[in-house]
């Protein structure tokens, strides 16, 4: 049987796979019919296994005793990733777990193509970290090792911008000047690239991108920042503390609005140090309401609670986060103005990069005949409205939101290693 080879989006929020079937890339089902995975472990302290994705993050919702761990991917390049945790009786680095999620999607990637792939296409961020090359080079590196201690043997790896310029290169019939827009969970990629149907026979296309550029921002920084804004006030952040000299430390709330980092507000310390927090603060109903969340281990169902509402205002003007807990029963509202403004300065940034971009590749932004969308965060309103403003002109293309890189990764892996 001929070796088959795939690609794997492996994503901050969700991952797809995708394989060669008859000379035609497709996506992989991998929970039921569904091709995207959440980006999420659950390790049931129940029953001993490990899940994965949509059943990982409903185990955890439905209080099953475990331990839950999402955003993996941000931990890459950065010093969380050389730390241990603990899983029950067992440490785990940070890597070895990413090494567990990659081990998943091998297995349906197995499952689907009839056998074992060696072969594989991993898609990456144009910068994991932001102008660090060393750091960046490292994050990489981890990666590769996650993927190799699964079995993979041949590992090649491709930008996820220019993964989703091989998705949309398939239906032009004339060549274009494209902008793509990859806008993640947790980085966003941007690429000037010339494509055609002559260009897409080629298997070297490095002349053919002119620029590209990432920063370190996507939708999870948007749901951090949405929650410290927003959720945190009404568990005690930016209150004062009883002597009137000083607000409440910040570092705790910050670490329970941040997906990565809400495990570390399960420890004993940080209970005890929540405790002095309580007793030093002016407001301690609302550091009941933390506590009360720390013993409920309800710090990841809160952060799905600010995502779902971060998607809801990209179609209405305000949403709601609801926590009813015994002891946190509260609602705290969010405007589509209030997420704007929030995010404004993120957006800043995305923008900037969107611009330099355009300029290092020599240019006119009014040269950019089209605009190619992909990743969940293009819905947000304000970052659609900033982007498309700098090329005006240009066509808008909605590439398959979650889909493309995964598809176009393994159409990367068939030029690659066929």
């Amino acid at each position: 049987m001929r070796q088959a080879f795939g690609g794997i989006d492996f994503g901050t929020s969700n991952s797809t796979v995708g394989v060669i079937r008859d000379g035609k890339a497709r996506l992989v089902a991998l929970e039921g019919e569904q091709a995207t995975l959440p980006s999420a472990i659950f390790f049931n302290f129940e029953d001993g296994h490990t899940y994965f994705g949509r059943r990982a993050i409903g185990d955890y919702t439905d209080s099953v005793e475990g331990r839950l761990m999402r955003s993996l991917k941000s931990v890459l390049g950065s010093s969380l990733v050389n730390e241990k945790t603990r899983i029950k009786a067992r440490l785990l680095g940070f890597t070895e777990i990413i090494g567990f999620f990659i081990g998943h999607l091998k297995k349906q990637l197995e499952q689907d193509a009839g056998g074992p792939v060696e072969r594989v296409v991993l898609g990456r961020p144009v910068q994991f970290v932001d102008d660090d090359a060393q750091a960046d080079a490292k994050a990489q590196a981890e990666l590769e090792k996650a993927a190799r201690t699964q079995g993979f043997k041949h590992i090649a790896f491709q930008f996820e911008p220019i993964a989703a310029a091989l998705d949309y290169e398939q239906n032009v019939s004339r060549e274009e000047l494209a902008l793509i827009v990859d806008m993640g969970g947790g980085t966003s990629d941007f690429s000037v690239v010339r494509v055609s149907p002559e260009r897409a026979r080629s298997v070297v296309r490095k002349d053919d991108i002119l620029a590209n550029r990432g920063v370190h921002i996507g939708g999870t920084d948007f749901d951090r920042l949405l929650s410290i804004a927003h959720v945190m006030p009404e568990l005690g952040y930016l209150t004062p503390t009883k002597d009137g000299k000083r607000n409440l430390p910040a570092s705790y709330f910050i670490d329970l609005a941040t997906w990565q980092r809400i495990n570390l507000v399960y420890t004993a310390k940080a209970m005890n140090d929540l405790r002095q927090i309580r007793y030093e603060a002016v407001r301690a109903d609302l550091v009941d309401r933390f506590i009360e969340i720390v013993e409920h281990r309800y710090g990841h169902a809160m952060a799905g609670l600010v995502e779902r509402a971060k998607i809801a205002l990209t179609l209405q003007p305000a949403a709601e986060v609801k926590v009813s807990l015994p002891g946190a029963r509260f609602a705290a509202e969010i405007t589509r103005t209030g997420l704007e403004e929030t995010i404004t300065a993120d957006i800043d940034r995305v923008t900037a990069t969107v611009r330099q971009t355009i300029q290092d590749a020599g240019v006119e932004a009014s040269d950019i005949t089209a605009v190619f969308l992909t990743g969940g965060s293009t819905a947000v309103p304000l970052a659609r409205r900033r982007i498309l403003s700098l090329v005006p002109q240009a066509s808008v293309i909605e590439g398959d939101m979650f889909g493309s890189v995964g598809l176009d990764l393994a159409l990367d892996a068939q030029r690659k290693f066929a």
